[in-house]
Protein backbone atom coordinates (compact mmCIF):
# COMPACT_ATOMS: atom_id res chain seq x y z
CA UNK A 1 0.00 0.00 0.00
CA UNK A 2 1.38 3.47 -0.24
CA UNK A 3 1.81 4.52 2.55
CA UNK A 4 3.39 0.88 3.78
CA UNK A 5 7.09 0.32 4.41
CA UNK A 6 8.62 -3.10 4.47
CA UNK A 7 11.10 -2.95 7.84
CA UNK A 8 14.01 -4.85 8.65
CA UNK A 9 14.08 -4.12 11.99
CA UNK A 10 13.19 -1.18 14.95
CA UNK A 11 15.20 -0.75 17.52
CA UNK A 12 16.91 1.47 20.44
CA UNK A 13 20.36 2.27 20.89
CA UNK A 14 23.11 4.69 21.13
CA UNK A 15 23.95 5.99 17.71
CA UNK A 16 27.31 4.12 16.75
CA UNK A 17 28.34 6.76 13.90
CA UNK A 18 28.78 10.02 12.58
CA UNK A 19 28.38 13.49 14.70
CA UNK A 20 25.77 12.25 16.74
CA UNK A 21 27.75 9.60 17.57
CA UNK A 22 26.76 8.19 21.55
CA UNK A 23 23.78 9.89 21.75
CA UNK A 24 20.20 7.53 22.25
CA UNK A 25 18.45 6.77 19.30
CA UNK A 26 15.71 5.09 17.35
CA UNK A 27 16.68 3.19 14.50
CA UNK A 28 14.58 2.52 11.96
CA UNK A 29 16.21 0.15 9.23
CA UNK A 30 14.50 -0.90 6.32
CA UNK A 31 14.37 -3.82 3.98
CA UNK A 32 16.11 -3.90 0.38
CA UNK A 33 19.46 -2.57 -1.20
CA UNK A 34 20.35 -1.76 -4.73
CA UNK A 35 24.41 -2.79 -4.11
CA UNK A 36 26.05 -5.69 -2.64
CA UNK A 37 29.47 -3.87 -0.55
CA UNK A 38 31.86 -6.27 -0.05
CA UNK A 39 32.33 -5.51 2.91
CA UNK A 40 28.29 -5.11 4.11
CA UNK A 41 27.85 -5.39 7.55
CA UNK A 42 24.21 -5.79 7.55
CA UNK A 43 23.50 -8.48 4.63
CA UNK A 44 20.53 -9.13 6.07
CA UNK A 45 18.46 -6.40 5.04
CA UNK A 46 19.80 -6.39 1.91
CA UNK A 47 17.52 -8.61 -0.08
CA UNK A 48 14.49 -6.86 -1.83
CA UNK A 49 11.63 -9.28 -1.05
CA UNK A 50 8.20 -9.24 -2.65
CA UNK A 51 6.06 -6.93 -0.14
CA UNK A 52 3.03 -8.98 -0.57
CA UNK A 53 5.09 -11.56 1.94
CA UNK A 54 5.74 -9.21 4.09
CA UNK A 55 3.23 -9.89 7.47
CA UNK A 56 1.82 -6.41 8.93
CA UNK A 57 3.80 -5.27 12.08
CA UNK A 58 0.49 -4.09 13.77
CA UNK A 59 -1.31 -7.66 13.07
CA UNK A 60 1.49 -9.58 15.17
CA UNK A 61 3.80 -10.12 12.18
CA UNK A 62 7.23 -10.12 12.76
CA UNK A 63 10.51 -8.86 11.48
CA UNK A 64 10.87 -8.25 8.35
CA UNK A 65 7.83 -6.68 8.38
CA UNK A 66 5.36 -4.00 6.65
CA UNK A 67 3.86 -1.54 8.58
CA UNK A 68 1.88 2.03 7.97
CA UNK A 69 3.69 5.05 8.75
CA UNK A 70 1.33 6.05 11.04
CA UNK A 71 1.49 2.66 13.26
CA UNK A 72 5.33 3.86 12.88
CA UNK A 73 5.41 6.72 14.36
CA UNK A 74 2.84 5.63 17.19
CA UNK A 75 5.40 2.80 18.15
CA UNK A 76 8.59 5.04 18.22
CA UNK A 77 6.91 7.53 20.68
CA UNK A 78 8.01 4.94 23.47
CA UNK A 79 11.18 5.70 23.54
CA UNK A 80 12.96 8.44 25.21
CA UNK A 81 14.57 10.64 22.66
CA UNK A 82 13.80 12.24 20.21
CA UNK A 83 16.62 11.47 17.40
CA UNK A 84 15.53 8.79 14.57
CA UNK A 85 18.21 7.15 12.54
CA UNK A 86 16.49 6.17 9.12
CA UNK A 87 18.80 3.60 7.64
CA UNK A 88 19.09 0.17 5.52
CA UNK A 89 19.63 -1.37 3.06
CA UNK A 90 18.90 1.49 0.65
CA UNK A 91 15.90 3.32 2.77
CA UNK A 92 15.29 5.79 -0.50
CA UNK A 93 14.24 2.08 -2.52
CA UNK A 94 11.32 2.79 -1.40
CA UNK A 95 9.24 5.72 -2.21
CA UNK A 96 7.20 6.05 1.12
CA UNK A 97 10.52 6.99 2.81
CA UNK A 98 9.89 10.05 1.82
CA UNK A 99 6.70 11.05 3.87
CA UNK A 100 8.02 8.81 6.64
CA UNK A 101 10.68 11.74 6.85
CA UNK A 102 8.29 14.77 6.61
CA UNK A 103 6.60 13.04 8.73
CA UNK A 104 9.03 12.77 11.79
CA UNK A 105 10.21 16.35 10.74
CA UNK A 106 6.75 17.76 11.54
CA UNK A 107 6.49 15.53 14.64
CA UNK A 108 10.00 17.80 15.93
CA UNK A 109 11.90 14.75 15.50
CA UNK A 110 15.70 14.92 14.08
CA UNK A 111 16.27 13.22 11.60
CA UNK A 112 19.45 11.24 10.32
CA UNK A 113 18.66 9.60 6.90
CA UNK A 114 21.26 6.99 5.69
CA UNK A 115 21.98 6.45 1.90
CA UNK A 116 24.49 5.09 -0.18
CA UNK A 117 24.53 7.65 -2.79
CA UNK A 118 23.70 5.79 -5.42
CA UNK A 119 20.02 7.32 -5.78
CA UNK A 120 19.21 10.82 -6.10
CA UNK A 121 18.57 12.75 -2.39
CA UNK A 122 17.04 15.98 -3.86
CA UNK A 123 13.44 14.40 -3.01
CA UNK A 124 14.15 14.37 0.89
CA UNK A 125 13.14 16.77 2.96
CA UNK A 126 15.15 19.69 3.93
CA UNK A 127 14.75 19.48 7.30
CA UNK A 128 16.64 16.45 7.54
CA UNK A 129 19.79 15.32 7.53
CA UNK A 130 21.28 13.21 4.75
CA UNK A 131 24.35 10.88 5.45
CA UNK A 132 25.30 9.85 2.10
CA UNK A 133 27.62 7.06 1.95
CA UNK A 134 29.69 6.99 -1.52
CA UNK A 135 31.68 3.55 -2.18
CA UNK A 136 35.28 3.64 -2.27
CA UNK A 137 36.87 0.48 -4.20
CA UNK A 138 37.18 -1.50 -2.13
CA UNK A 139 32.98 -1.80 -1.86
CA UNK A 140 33.22 -3.01 -5.61
CA UNK A 141 30.20 -0.59 -6.07
CA UNK A 142 32.30 2.32 -7.01
CA UNK A 143 30.28 2.60 -10.56
CA UNK A 144 27.16 3.07 -8.86
CA UNK A 145 27.89 6.68 -7.02
CA UNK A 146 25.83 9.59 -8.00
CA UNK A 147 27.87 12.42 -8.31
CA UNK A 148 25.19 14.77 -8.85
CA UNK A 149 24.22 14.20 -5.22
CA UNK A 150 27.14 16.78 -4.21
CA UNK A 151 25.12 19.52 -5.58
CA UNK A 152 22.24 18.64 -3.21
CA UNK A 153 24.53 18.35 -0.32
CA UNK A 154 24.14 21.20 2.16
CA UNK A 155 26.04 22.58 5.78
CA UNK A 156 24.02 20.61 7.91
CA UNK A 157 24.86 17.68 5.84
CA UNK A 158 27.33 14.42 6.26
CA UNK A 159 29.30 12.82 3.68
CA UNK A 160 30.47 9.26 4.71
CA UNK A 161 33.21 6.95 3.09
CA UNK A 162 33.95 3.13 4.15
CA UNK A 163 37.80 2.71 4.21
CA UNK A 164 39.79 -0.52 4.22
CA UNK A 165 42.65 0.13 2.39
CA UNK A 166 45.01 2.76 1.13
CA UNK A 167 43.87 2.86 -2.34
CA UNK A 168 40.18 3.57 -0.23
CA UNK A 169 42.09 6.43 1.07
CA UNK A 170 43.27 8.00 -1.62
CA UNK A 171 40.38 7.71 -3.50
CA UNK A 172 38.73 9.38 -0.89
CA UNK A 173 41.08 12.61 -0.49
CA UNK A 174 41.10 12.46 -4.39
CA UNK A 175 37.22 13.26 -4.26
CA UNK A 176 37.54 15.76 -1.27
CA UNK A 177 39.84 17.97 -2.94
CA UNK A 178 38.29 17.70 -6.33
CA UNK A 179 34.89 18.62 -5.03
CA UNK A 180 35.95 20.85 -2.36
CA UNK A 181 33.82 19.19 0.30
CA UNK A 182 34.64 20.41 3.33
CA UNK A 183 32.64 23.31 2.21
CA UNK A 184 29.74 21.78 1.26
CA UNK A 185 29.22 19.44 4.37
CA UNK A 186 29.23 19.69 8.01
CA UNK A 187 31.43 17.03 8.24
CA UNK A 188 33.56 14.36 6.00
CA UNK A 189 33.61 10.83 7.84
CA UNK A 190 36.17 8.12 7.42
CA UNK A 191 34.92 5.38 8.90
CA UNK A 192 37.08 2.19 8.51
CA UNK A 193 35.93 -1.05 8.16
CA UNK A 194 35.87 -3.25 11.49
CA UNK A 195 38.73 -5.08 12.00
CA UNK A 196 40.02 -4.73 8.31
CA UNK A 197 42.27 -1.96 8.67
CA UNK A 198 44.95 -0.76 11.14
CA UNK A 199 43.24 2.70 12.88
CA UNK A 200 47.03 3.89 13.65
CA UNK A 201 47.55 4.07 10.26
CA UNK A 202 44.76 5.52 8.75
CA UNK A 203 45.19 8.06 11.69
CA UNK A 204 48.38 8.86 10.38
CA UNK A 205 47.86 8.95 6.95
CA UNK A 206 45.18 12.03 7.58
CA UNK A 207 47.57 13.70 9.82
CA UNK A 208 50.50 13.93 7.27
CA UNK A 209 48.08 15.24 5.00
CA UNK A 210 45.87 17.16 7.16
CA UNK A 211 42.60 16.26 5.71
CA UNK A 212 39.52 17.79 7.27
CA UNK A 213 38.00 14.83 8.03
CA UNK A 214 36.46 13.21 11.04
CA UNK A 215 38.12 9.67 11.82
CA UNK A 216 35.09 7.45 13.38
CA UNK A 217 34.81 4.10 15.03
CA UNK A 218 31.70 1.77 14.99
CA UNK A 219 30.81 2.58 18.81
CA UNK A 220 28.30 0.19 18.99
CA UNK A 221 30.61 -2.53 17.68
CA UNK A 222 32.55 -1.82 20.32
CA UNK A 223 30.32 -2.11 23.15
CA UNK A 224 28.41 -4.85 21.79
CA UNK A 225 30.76 -6.91 19.44
CA UNK A 226 31.12 -6.47 15.76
CA UNK A 227 27.58 -9.03 15.14
CA UNK A 228 25.10 -8.65 18.01
CA UNK A 229 21.89 -7.31 16.29
CA UNK A 230 19.42 -4.62 17.27
CA UNK A 231 22.19 -2.10 18.44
Amino acid sequence: MENDLAISEIFYSLQGEGTHSGLPTVFIRLQGCNLKCSWCDTAFAQNIIDFEQFEDLSNGGSFPCKIRISDLLDRIKKYKTNLVCITGGEPLLQESVYLLITELCNAKYTVLIETNGSLPINKIDERAIKIVDFKCPSSSMTNYNDYKNIGYLTKKDEMKFVIENRADYLWAKDLINTYNLEKKVFAILFSPVFSKIDLKELAAWILQDGLPVRLQIQLHKIIWGENERGV
